[in-house]
């Protein structure tokens, strides 16, 4: 009980580096005078290294692909996305960590690279060890809060141990059809949207305690959609009413931002009620007014995976990457294990930038926000 008591009160507590407390100031005010006063000096460089700067690598197998070493050398990359086919062995994924960590090193502009990877619990856990429960055994233990805890730390200490700083969890889908989308794989801690919070804010805050970010995820929520309704595999629409949204998907959103999470990631579906054309990503109606504006979001947005076809009606990874960070996307999530499709992102976003038909100021503004958690994670 003590151990949750720390968490609360970390919840409650100051802040996390990087991210912007709300005051007098109007949304987004400070991140962008932050932003105008870098741009007279590092953010005046090349457009692909600014552009690289919000993008997440990946790559196929064992080994950091040269390309990608490359991209982080020449500081065109903001992290590196990591899967089951990427480690063999403790020893082998420390080897590949410690290659990446010097590419890094070797950047005019030296940053910590943000290295993540899906340890939510349960069936979705990229490397061998915590937490061993899933979302769903959490909110049905004994102590729910006190398993949350545990898994919190024991996802810290997975990764951390393996020389990863952020956690692409937790799931705070709040599930309304038992064996849906996102129950059948037990990605969800329950139906009631408070206690999904409580849990995932738990979750998160011990976590972040530990020196491991935390992503919520998937904004505005996924709990409605149905079994086969995947965005990795097709477009989803969920027509599910605006009230519902915002009392229900939304809800535990509030606790984990109050609880000071680290990152969002939007869901690549489609909500009519917010926005009858565009996927949540891909929406400035959903990414800044909704996320931003009216829950008062201040740290990272991070895409879903990229590749996802959900959005072949967008075309190739270069020009979904423009219109996500139009919506308001920080990271561009290129997880297709394919170095060329950062390399595709990261062009179409200099191209863009220096055409003007992405904004320069909220562009450095996205720049300063993942600096700034890189930075703090170091």
């Amino acid at each position: 009980m003590t151990t949750v008591l720390v968490v609360l009160a970390a919840a409650l507590g100051p802040a996390p580096a990087g991210s912007v407390t709300r005051g007098s100031e109007l949304p987004g005010e400070r991140t962008l005078t932050m932003a105008g006063e870098r741009m007279t000096g590092e953010q005046q460089g090349d457009s692909r290294q600014l552009a690289g700067r919000r993008i997440v690598l990946s790559y196929p197998g064992p080994t950091p692909a040269p390309e990608v070493l490359r991209a982080i050398r020449e500081g065109r990359a903001a992290g590196v996305i990591l899967f089951g086919e990427n480690v063999t062995s403790p020893e082998q994924l420390a080897e590949a960590v410690g290659q990446l960590k010097q590419a890094a090193a070797e950047a005019a502009h030296p940053r910590p690279l943000l290295l993540m990877t899906d340890q939510e619990g349960g069936k979705v856990r990229r490397l061998p060890g915590a937490p061993e429960l899933s979302a769903r055994r959490t909110g049905s233990a004994p102590n729910p809060l006190i398993a949350a805890v545990d898994s919190g730390t024991g996802a810290a200490g997975t990764l951390a141990d393996a020389g990863l700083n952020v956690n692409l969890a937790p799931v705070l889908d709040v599930y309304d059809t038992p064996g849906n989308f996102i129950d059948r794989f037990e990605r969800s801690y329950g139906q009631d949207p408070t206690r999904v919070g409580e849990l995932g804010s738990a979750f998160l805050a011990t976590q972040q305690s530990l020196g491991v970010a935390a992503t919520a995820k998937h904004f505005p929520g996924l709990g409605a959609a149905a079994h086969d309704e995947n965005t990795d595999a097709r477009p989803v629409t969920l027509p599910v009413p605006l009230d519902r949204l915002r009392t229900r998907d939304e809800a535990p959103y509030r606790a984990a931002i109050a609880a000071g999470v680290r990152l969002v990631m939007a869901s690549w579906a489609v909500y009519p009620a917010l926005d009858p054309d565009r996927p949540a990503g891909m929406s400035p109606t959903v990414i800044q007014g909704e996320l931003r504006d009216r829950l008062g979001f201040d740290g990272v947005t991070v895409t879903d995976a990229l590749e996802a076809d959900a959005l072949t009606p967008y075309g190739p990874a270069g020009r979904r990457a423009v219109v996500a960070a139009a919506a308001g996307m920080d990271l561009i999530l290129c997880s297709a294990r394919d170095p060329r499709q950062g390399e595709d992102a990261t062009t179409a976003l200099a191209a863009a930038l220096d055409s003007g038909d992405l904004d320069r100021a909220a562009f450095a503004a996205a720049v300063d926000r993942v600096d700034a958690l890189r930075e703090s994670l170091g």
